[in-house]
């Protein structure tokens, strides 16, 4: 069973926490994590793309010119795709990208992504810390004194407005709740903080 340091928001070690074997220790599986990716972001689209077909072009229904005698190839219609301001052949039309693969699929491919943070060294436990003031620099100065932030994902247990306020508009801070958390967000940074009471609702969630 993986154990990993519980430290203070100062960065000071306050304790320690065991991490269950089937949550944090998961084999990695590169498949199943691309596959959820791919599912966000497909869910991501709004899918509004449209173009008109020749039925939906505004034009005259009048026939361009005769049908034999001009030495010119038949054309019934000025709304045909081949003639400029024509309608699309084939072209893309509004529809919903969304898919949703089976439950297990997204609870393991959660479990492979935190397994993976943790084996990279890239995941921490801060215990519970009260943020009185929305305050910007402040509160990044206490998470990252030495100021080079990499893209961070915080995770709390309970809504903390003044933390999500304090963060809100720092590029490389995300705040989600544990509720909220998810395989992209977590393969996408490079620091992911867990507060320490997040740790037994994630084993609720995923155990």
């Amino acid at each position: 069973m993986p154990k990993i340091d519980v430290k203070s928001v100062e960065g000071q070690v306050v304790g320690s926490v065991d991490l269950p074997d089937n949550i944090f220790a998961v084999e990695y599986n590169p498949h199943v994590i691309q596959e959820i990716i791919r599912m966000q972001t497909a869910n991501k689209r709004r899918g509004t793309h449209k173009v008109k077909t020749r039925g939906e072009v505004t034009g005259s229904t009048r026939k361009p010119y005769r049908q034999k005698g001009t030495g010119r190839a038949r054309m019934g219609t000025l709304k045909t795709p081949l003639r400029k301001g024509g309608g699309v052949i084939f072209g893309p039309q509004p529809r919903d990208y969304s898919f949703s693969p089976p439950k297990k699929v997204r609870r393991n491919a959660l479990k492979v992504a935190l397994s993976k943070t943790l084996a990279d060294g890239f995941l921490e436990v801060i215990r519970e810390f009260e943020v009185e003031q929305p305050k910007t620099k402040a509160l990044v100065n206490r998470l990252d004194p030495g100021q080079d932030t990499p893209k961070t994902l915080i995770v709390l247990a309970e809504p903390q407005d003044n933390l999500r306020k304090s963060l809100r508009n720092v590029p490389n801070y995300k705040v989600l709740l544990t509720e909220g958390l998810n395989v992209y967000d977590l393969v996408n940074s490079r620091r992911v903080i867990l507060m320490e009471k997040t740790i037994p609702l994630i084993t609720k969630r995923l155990g």
